[in-house]
């Protein structure tokens, strides 16, 4: 019902606006702020204030949620954010901040995010540790070719063309602060308890105590069974959850792993291990694991060989 409320509204809304004198169709900047009041009015949407800087020509309109601190960012700031993303027409929606998870120059921003998000963290949000909704204008967002693959009528397929986006924006200020809560949030919404946290920010729990008193080094081979998942519960690597050869330590597993796996890996020992961003895969990310995301690993060790 909302999606026809909004679409009328904005057939109406552009239809008076090209009802002038001097042209017979609006431009693409009437166009999306046509678009985004319509959003506004269908969705209730209130107390947002409209992007001025430089004249009133951007067409953002946006909303803080938390106020951050510290000196204004600036574009050769790199910013940890996540996102999520919505096109005004509903088709669309990207709401996993597990997987829209950005590490950037602030300065560039790559093409598979639109521009006006630039500006907004630029223009309005200005801090570390702030948050904001924001609605981005279509030729600030994807323009007149959308984005994505597929056809237009595929939910969540494709973003089409002169869609105004609406996103919500969190740019983090502490990263170490803001994993630890990710891993508390998650054990609390899987009901995983007994784990203990470590010096280096890496929770673990010590299933299944090893009998062996081999002690095991980032230089050993372990032969061993093992998971890992993202806190999203997507799954980085099953390529050894059934069986696997010798691995060596040092090139399988990333730090925050191999830090407890000397401390507590034992021949028949089981354990379950989540590690903060810093010490897996970081800032760049690595295959499916974006940037500063933390990860799960579920290990049984059943030989371990040192050199």
């Amino acid at each position: 019902m909302k999606q026809r409320i909004f679409t009328f509204l904005l057939l109406t809304i552009t239809a008076l606006t090209a009802c002038r004198k001097d042209r017979n169709e609006p431009s693409i900047k009437e166009y999306d702020d046509a678009q985004i009041q319509a959003y506004m009015s269908t969705n209730s949407l209130s107390d947002f204030k409209r992007d001025t800087t430089d004249g009133d020509t951007t067409g953002l309109y946006y909303k803080i949620i938390n106020k951050g601190s510290g000196a204004p960012l600036e574009y050769s700031d790199f910013i940890s954010l996540v996102y999520t993303l919505r096109s005004m027409d509903g088709k669309y929606t990207a709401s996993d901040t597990i997987l829209n998870h950005q590490y950037l120059l602030l300065g560039y921003v790559s093409k598979s995010l639109p521009k006006g998000l630039q500006l907004g963290i630029k223009n309005a949000l200005k801090f570390r540790g702030a948050s904001m909704r924001l609605l981005i204008p279509s030729r600030l967002a994807y323009g007149k070719s959308g984005f994505g693959t597929g056809s237009i009528t595929n939910t969540n397929g494709r973003i089409a063309g002169n869609q105004s986006l609406d996103m919500y924006v969190h740019v983090i200020n502490d990263q170490q602060v803001y994993d630890d809560l990710v891993i508390r949030n998650y054990m609390s919404a899987n009901g995983l308890t007994g784990y203990t946290k470590a010096a280096d920010g890496t929770y673990y729990k010590i299933i299944t105590a090893g009998t062996s008193s081999v002690t095991l080094n980032e230089f050993s081979t372990v032969t061993c069974t093992f998971t890992a998942n993202l806190m999203n519960g997507t799954a980085v690597n099953e390529v050894y959850k059934t069986s696997s050869g010798a691995l060596a330590v040092s090139s399988t597993f990333p730090l925050g792993v191999i830090n407890i796996l000397k401390t507590s890996g034992k021949v028949g020992s089981s354990l379950s291990i989540i590690i903060p961003s810093r010490l897996g895969a970081g800032t760049q990310g690595v295959g499916v694991v974006p940037p500063n995301a933390p990860v799960r690993y579920d290990i049984q060790i059943t030989d371990i060989t040192n050199p």
